[in-house]
């Protein structure tokens, strides 16, 4: 599977306004203070989710909760500072579907950029991409759904993704989901598209004399 490769810098990161009743963020691999091991996370999420359905399971119910919710974390959780990765979250016992956001300085032309971002033009797709506007607060961006196969296996994964610009901060933002379970990616296509507007970029000033801080909100 072919994915666009972009330089991150860390003078941005993402706010997103989720909804926790639907969404659950994955804690980033450089952040270490919150959590002493991704399996406490794991469990207490678990645990906690199991309690937003008013249903009390056996221990095997949290734990097998607790072990997807592990899988997930160790294969997805972010590294760059300014990249977020939510779960689509359903019922306790179905497969929740991992969502990425991330932050870059602007490059280049927009339009064209943009289309790098949603991979239009991906030479691996099976079919050609279905590439369409959608509006933002910051005009159009680009909305693009494609199949593709990865090192020649034989499932097909089915890859949506979002990119828009943000001129007055000079970020492109970028959100995308790829999973060989198609049905996932229908189920969760709403929400997704509403989690897109959802999304705004703060810049920081890396010269602070206290550190990195919060300059301005887009």
């Amino acid at each position: 599977m072919t994915d666009p490769q972009v330089e991150l810098e860390h003078e941005f990161s993402l706010d997103i306004d989720y909804n926790p009743g639907r969404w659950l963020e994955l804690p980033p691999r450089w952040d270490t203070e919150e959590w002493p091991d991704i399996g406490v996370w794991a469990g207490r999420c678990a645990e906690l989710f199991w309690r937003s359905y008013e249903r009390n399971p056996e221990q095997a119910g949290i734990s097998f909760l607790a072990g997807t919710l592990r899988r997930f974390a160790e294969a997805f959780a972010p590294e760059p500072f300014d990249t977020r990765v939510l779960l689509r979250m359903w019922e306790p016992t179905s497969m929740p579907l991992q969502v990425f956001t991330m932050v870059k300085p602007t490059l280049g032309d927009r339009e064209e950029t943009l289309r790098f971002l949603v991979g239009a033009e991906d030479p691996d797709a099976v079919e050609p991409p279905v590439v369409e506007t959608f509006r933002t607060e910051f005009g159009e961006g680009l909305r693009a759904f494609r199949y593709l196969r990865q090192d020649d296996a034989p499932e097909v994964v089915a890859a949506l993704r979002y990119a828009w610009r943000d001129v007055e901060v000079g970020a492109d933002v970028v959100l995308w989901t790829a999973t060989d379970d198609t049905a996932r990616v229908i189920r969760a296509a709403q929400d997704i598209e509403e989690l897109a507007h959802q999304v705004s970029v703060a810049v920081w000033d890396l010269e602070a004399e206290d550190g990195a801080s919060a300059e301005g909100m887009s």
